[in-house]
C-alpha cells in the first residue's frame, strides 16, 4: 500500500487561524485558562478543521476483530472463540461499547478484520476477512507483506465510506494484547518486562509465560526493524487494518479518538510510518493495562480521563466524546466579555 504523505496541523502550522482560535478562546466570559484541556482541544480541533468554528458531525466508533495465532502458546485467560462470541454480543447490542455509543449519540460500526469464523452475511457486519486469523508469531511471522497490505487497504477504504469527520477506534480479539505488546516493544525501544501485562487477567504466572513467549518470538524475528515489517510479524489483521484506516482519516483531517493499549499499539507503527499523524489524534484515556502508560508518554500524549479501564471495544473512546462536544460548543456558543457585557480581568 502506498502511504501517502499526510498534511502537517501542528500548532504552529498556520499561525493565523491559530492566533484566532487563542482569541476565540480567550474572550470567553471565564478566566483564562480556566476549561483547561477543554481549551487545548478546541484549539486543536480547529486546527484539524481549519476554522474557527469547529463541528463534529456524525462521529462513528469503528471496532475492528480480529484472531491471534499465538493464542496456541497460552498466553490468554479466555478462549480464542470468545473473539466471534463478542462480535455476536455487539451485533446483538449488547455489549459496553453498544451502551456508551448509544448514550452518546455515536454510530457504532463492527468490522470483521479477521475473525476464525464464519459469519455468513450479517445487518451491521462489515467483512473484511483477511484470513482466519494470523499465524503463531512465536513460530512464523504473523502475517505475509501481502495480507498486512491488505489489511492497511481496506483499512483506508473503509473510512473512505464515512460520512462524518470524527473516528474512533475500537478493537476485540482475544490474543491481541500480547500482539501489542510485541509491537510496543519494537516500537519504541522500551524493556518488554514494561510492556507485557495481564490482558483478559492472567495471573502472575501467566503473565511470566505471556512475556517469555513474547521474548523468545522477538529474537526468533529479530530482523523485523521497519514498521511495516514489525506489523506484518508481531501484528494482527485488525490492527493492520487500523493502521491504514488512521492513516486514511488524517488525510482527511478527520479527528482520530483513541482508545486504549491495542488501539495506541496501531498507532505507534502508523506514526512511525507518518509522524504528523498525531496532530489529528485526541487520547481519550490511560488504559490500566500495564505498558499504556508508557506509550503515552512515549507519544507525548496527554488524555482525557483515566478511569481504570483495560476493556477495549472503543470504550474510551465513546466516554471522552462527551468532552469533545463540550470543546467545540464553548467554542461555539459561549458569550464574550463584550457580548455579555461582563467586565474583563484587570490588567
Amino acid at each position: 500500500m502506498p502511504i501517502t504523505p499526510i498534511p502537517s496541523v501542528a500548532l504552529t502550522a498556520d499561525t493565523i487561524l491559530s492566533t484566532q482560535l487563542d482569541a476565540a478562546i480567550n474572550n470567553k466570559t471565564k478566566p483564562l485558562g480556566s476549561l483547561g484541556m477543554l481549551e487545548s482541544l478546541a484549539h486543536q480541533i480547529g486546527l484539524i478543521q481549519r476554522t474557527a468554528s469547529p463541528r463534529l458531525v456524525a462521529p462513528t466508533i469503528v471496532v475492528f476483530a480480529g484472531d491471534h495465532g499465538v493464542v496456541e502458546e497460552k498466553v490468554s485467560a479466555f478462549p480464542q472463540s470468545v473473539t466471534w462470541q463478542m462480535v455476536e454480543n455487539f451485533l446483538a447490542n449488547g455489549a459496553a461499547i453498544n451502551v456508551f455509543a448509544r448514550q452518546n449519540g455515536c454510530a457504532l460500526q463492527v468490522v470483521d478484520a479477521g475473525v476464525n469464523h464464519d459469519f455468513g452475511e450479517r445487518l451491521n457486519l462489515i467483512d473484511c476477512k483477511v484470513g482466519y486469523g494470523t499465524h503463531n508469531f512465536a513460530k512464523a511471522p504473523a502475517m505475509t507483506r501481502a495480507q498486512c497490505a491488505q489489511a492497511l487497504e481496506h483499512g483506508a477504504a473503509l473510512v473512505g465510506r464515512l460520512e462524518g469527520n470524527v473516528i474512533g477506534f475500537g478493537e476485540m480479539g482475544i490474543g491481541n494484547t500480547t500482539s501489542a505488546a510485541a509491537l510496543m516493544h519494537k516500537m519504541t525501544g522500551v524493556s518488554l518486562d514494561a510492556c507485557v501485562g495481564a490482558g483478559t487477567g492472567l495471573s502472575a504466572e501467566g503473565v511470566a509465560h505471556k512475556l517469555q513467549v513474547i521474548e523468545q518470538a522477538v529474537k526468533l524475528h529479530a530482523n523485523a526493524s521497519d514498521a511495516l515489517s514489525v506489523l506484518a510479524t508481531f501484528g494482527g489483521f485488525e490492527i493492520a487494518m487500523m493502521v491504514g484506516a488512521m492513516l486514511a482519516a488524517a488525510e482527511r483531517r478527520m479527528v482520530l479518538l483513541i482508545d486504549g493499549f491495542i488501539v495506541t499499539s496501531a498507532l505507534l507503527v502508523a506514526a512511525k510510518l507518518q509522524p504528523a499523524i498525531l496532530d489529528y489524534c485526541v487520547f481519550s484515556h490511560c488504559s490500566d493495562e500495564r505498558g499504556h502508560s508508557e506509550m503515552l508518554e512515549h507519544l507525548k500524549a496527554r488524555p482525557l480521563l483515566q478511569l481504570g479501564l483495560r476493556l477495549g471495544e472503543g470504550s474510551g473512546c465513546a466516554l471522552a466524546l462527551p468532552l469533545l462536544h463540550s470543546a467545540v460548543n464553548f467554542l461555539n456558543e459561549m458569550a464574550t466579555f463584550a457580548s455579555a457585557q461582563v467586565s474583563e480581568q484587570d490588567a
